[in-house]
């Protein structure tokens, strides 16, 4: 099983179709975050932690294919960056439902 997670992790960038996806999630997020700040007034700080974390996913995925190492290292980091907002959302809820 550990071959298998590090084939994944530190496979080769995926090249532009999957990081203009994450670039798209990525504008979608903050699009929401400054949509709910002006109209709503609600802080809506989950939104920015999915902005990062969708963010370094794009950038592991448009690095060079002679990049494995760096993008297995971006991935983990916004792996690790959205299980936060996973087990933030567990322990104190009152993070995203404001």
């Amino acid at each position: 099983m550990p071959s298998s997670i590090s084939e994944t992790i530190f496979s080769e960038p995926s090249g532009r179709p999957i990081s203009l996806v994450h670039a798209a999630g990525t504008l979608i997020f903050a699009g929401l975050y400054i949509y709910g700040r002006i109209v709503g007034g609600s802080s809506g700080g989950w939104l920015l932690v999915m902005v990062l974390g969708t963010g370094i996913a794009g950038i592991a995925e448009a690095l060079p294919e002679r990049r494995r190492q760096t993008a297995g290292v971006l991935r983990s980091v916004a792996i690790l960056v959205l299980l936060c907002l996973v087990v933030v959302s567990v322990v104190a809820p009152d993070f995203i439902v404001g």
